[in-house]
């Protein structure tokens, strides 16, 4: 364990690739929380293994579609750990449909979680982090592959590219950086789920790597965004998908 005073706050992090980002911080030696919207015993699974390992971690439910949670989630940051470091922006949703087949319902939900719960987020951020602060935004190698079938998910997180951009250079002056990692195809839950084998098998031989990407490697990837030898990468997409794109 490294020893550190920062905190950070993981969305969606009771389970695939926001608990591998959870876990590899707080080896890292941050104070973690552990943000869930529904899964509370997965939350506080994670957050018993952190502690066990030595680290220190604390489950905080939060819908971040719902701006008013996102800010008690702060405010719970603040009065348990003085402040806030570090934001990452995982919480998401991704559920496949032609355009011509996108159900308003499919639409609306990918709207409001993985738009403007990454909105919701960056604005308390903006205005809470401390001096020296990272804010990391998920997004995904589909913005660049384009593939048929991701339209919505892929419009939702070219609008998290988008807000990461312009928020780095809002924050001018605070020594504070934002950066988005894209991850290609990883082995998540939300990934495989009701994807035929064959599938998969096709998905993982897209990178030269010939596999697919796994949650701690997405981790390291944010982990070097968030630690000390990242501090002059700002306002940057890191694909971290093998070779995909």
């Amino acid at each position: 364990m490294n020893e550190t005073n920062k905190v950070a706050i993981v969305t969606g992090a009771s389970r695939g690739i926001g608990a591998a980002i959870a876990s590899r911080l707080a080896a890292d030696g941050f104070t973690v929380v552990v943000n869930y919207a529904g899964h509370v015993a997965e939350a506080e699974r994670l957050v018993a293994k952190i502690e066990a390992a030595g680290g220190r971690a604390i489950p905080a439910q939060a819908d971040v579609s719902d701006g008013a949670a996102v800010a008690r989630m702060f405010d719970a940051a603040q009065a348990a750990f003085g402040g806030v470091d570090v934001i990452v922006n995982n919480a998401g949703i991704m559920k496949l449909a032609s355009i011509a087949d996108t159900q308003d319902a499919l639409f609306d939900s990918h709207v409001a979680i993985n738009l403007k719960g990454s909105f919701n987020m960056l604005r308390e951020a903006a205005k809470r982090l401390r001096e020296g602060g990272r804010i990391i935004n998920l997004s995904s190698s589909v913005v660049g592959l384009y593939q048929p079938n991701y339209a919505v998910y892929a419009a939702t997180k070219a609008g998290v590219e988008a807000m990461t951009h312009v928020l780095s250079k809002e924050l001018r002056g605070r020594n504070i950086t934002v950066n988005a990692v894209a991850p290609g195809p990883t082995a998540t839950a939300l990934f495989l789920d009701g994807k035929p084998q064959a599938v998969i098998d096709q998905l993982a031989k897209l990178s030269p790597l010939e596999r697919l990407g796994q949650p701690e490697d997405i981790a390291s990837a944010v982990a070097f965004l968030a630690g000390p030898d990242g501090a002059w990468i700002n306002g940057q997409v890191l694909r971290a998908n093998g070779g995909v794109i």
